[in-house]
């Protein structure tokens, strides 16, 4: 059984820092596009994702990032730096097409002084769990269609997924609930 994740977050100077300890899934991608609007709402527009003890993340979580990259190009600015990426989180960004929309940090040279107040900074973020099915399959639908407007490749890759997801939503809650 994988470890739980936690996300750690806090603001350093200008920068809005979000650090992934364990995966980054679907389970808490509500939780991290929530820090992100709350932040965003009040004015910050550098945002980092620090992936440092982060072995891997799924589509949802991608879909999550992207969405909060593609916010900040719309209203004004600002950018989602990825740091500390592993090779295996590199190849996903990559191949997906992400690295045209968020700042990959692979060199390690992104936001120097922030790096070193980061670990003494940061706090849990928020409670997980306390979302309801329906908003987590929305919001699962939503990171993957964001995923899928980015390349026609990726509208390939997430067809299905979101197929079903917008079948599942479709579906009256009380009949889904029935055996």
């Amino acid at each position: 059984m994988p470890a739980l994740t936690t996300i750690l977050v806090g603001q350093i100077g200008k920068v809005f820092w979000l650090r992934v300890e364990g995966r980054g899934t679907f389970q808490d991608s509500v939780q991290v596009k929530r820090a992100f609007q709350s932040v965003i709402a009040v004015g910050t527009r550098d945002l980092v994702v620090d992936l440092e003890r982060c072995p891997m993340m799924d589509s949802t979580f991608l879909g999550t990032l992207t969405g909060t990259a593609l916010n900040l190009m719309e209203h004004g600015g600002g950018s989602l730096s990825v740091l500390n990426a592993n090779q295996r989180n590199q190849q996903l960004l990559t191949e997906l097409g992400l690295d045209h929309i968020l700042d990959l940090d692979v060199a390690g040279t992104a936001w120097p002084s922030e790096r070193r107040e980061a670990c003494a900074q940061l706090a849990t973020c928020g409670e997980k769990g306390a979302d309801c099915k329906e908003e987590q399959t929305k919001h699962v639908l939503t990171a993957h269609q964001t995923l899928s407007e980015v390349s026609g490749e990726n509208k390939g890759r997430f067809r299905d997924v979101i197929h079903f997801l917008e079948k599942e939503l479709s579906v009256p809650q009380a009949l889904a609930a029935s055996p």
